[in-house]
């Protein structure tokens, strides 16, 4: 009889397949003699009988169950396995490891705001950690009716109270409704504080809870890019002057080079400014010299030197003022 010793004997073992799984309800409830517990690191073991905790495994390892197991379970101490008689208990896997989910609210949620009557739509994405902080309450409140229970049914109870979490805590601290990034911190810390408070109720804590982002609508958006380029022309102009001012104080510094090159691009960006100035005058076209403000053009001075001949007939001139021949005046 004994090649048949072993036949019956089962693993009673949780592959962790889906990594998302907060706890696995082992499926055969018949252990027979022979049979092995195999506990993987990040897991726990609890034996249920009739609905009752028997006793809570937590170390890693490949056991006995016979042997290693029933000695410790609290009313199956003196349990003898027999040839038709195994075993007829539950076996409750629960993942201790913490686990990230992502999160984002469905649609967008309406926050109250100076001027717009209906409220400011918005939305909000982040992650959240959760883990199992309370075997009795997990077992107690579910694992009674459910076979699994993941970070997937987490995020749906989550998700359910996050729309109005969000405006308590958006509305209660008065935060800038155009500006709510910088307060994400403050909010999200928050809204964790309730949501690991109301998740503790099903043996589940919530250790972490982040907002990523806010998305605004389109309109919004463009009109926040819009007042951002106009900010930061300001801030250029700005900083062009006091450049200036400082290349004046600093000359030869460092600080003074890059200040001394902002002067200089002003100074040539006038010049520039000027000559274009210039050239638009009339006669300029014509390389006539022209005139500057406030001065005035002299006629030039007789008594000056004449030519030798004169320019109409050719005859040497005397010095005099009229040509002696022709009468043409020569200067």
């Amino acid at each position: 009889m004994g090649i048949f010793k072993n036949q019956f004997a089962n693993l009673v073992e949780w592959n962790e397949s889906d990594a998302g799984v907060l706890f696995y309800k082992w499926q055969n409830q018949e252990i027979k003699k022979g049979s092995r517990l195999i506990i993987r690191p990040g897991q726990d073991a609890i034996f249920l009988y009739n609905g009752k905790v028997e006793g809570v495994f937590t170390e890693d390892g490949d056991y006995d169950i016979e042997s290693e197991i029933i000695p410790f379970l609290t009313t199956l101490k003196s349990f003898k396995f027999g040839f038709n008689t195994p075993l007829r208990a539950e076996v409750l896997f629960i993942n201790t490891k913490e686990l990230l989910v992502k999160w984002g609210t469905k649609n967008a949620i309406n926050i109250q705001a100076p001027g717009l009557p209906g409220g400011m739509p918005i939305r909000a994405f982040g992650t959240f950690n959760c883990r199992v902080t309370d075997h009795d309450v997990l077992i107690e409140k579910l694992a009674g009716i459910r076979q699994t229970y993941t970070v997937e049914d987490v995020k749906e109870r989550i998700i359910a109270s996050l729309d109005q979490l969000l405006m308590g805590w958006i509305s209660r601290e008065g935060h800038d409704m155009f500006n709510l990034q910088a307060d994400a911190a403050n909010i999200a810390k928050g809204i964790e504080a309730d949501l690991d408070t109301d998740m503790r109720k099903l043996g589940i804590g919530i250790t972490a809870f982040t907002i990523e982002s806010f998305s605004y609508p389109e309109e919004v958006r463009k009109m926040q890019e819009k007042a951002a380029a106009q900010s930061m022309v300001a801030d250029v102009n700005k900083y062009t002057q006091m450049a200036a001012a400082d290349g004046m104080a600093q000359g030869g510094g460092r600080g003074g080079s890059v200040a001394a090159d902002m002067v200089g691009l002003q100074m040539g960006m006038a010049l520039g400014q000027q000559a274009v100035s210039q050239m638009m005058q009339p006669g300029a076209a014509a390389g006539q010299p022209q005139a500057q403000p406030g001065t005035a053009q002299q006629p030039a001075q007789p008594g000056g030197a004449g030519p030798k001949f004169c320019p109409n007939c050719g005859t040497p001139t005397t010095g005099t003022k009229f040509c002696g021949n022709c009468g043409t005046q020569l200067f």
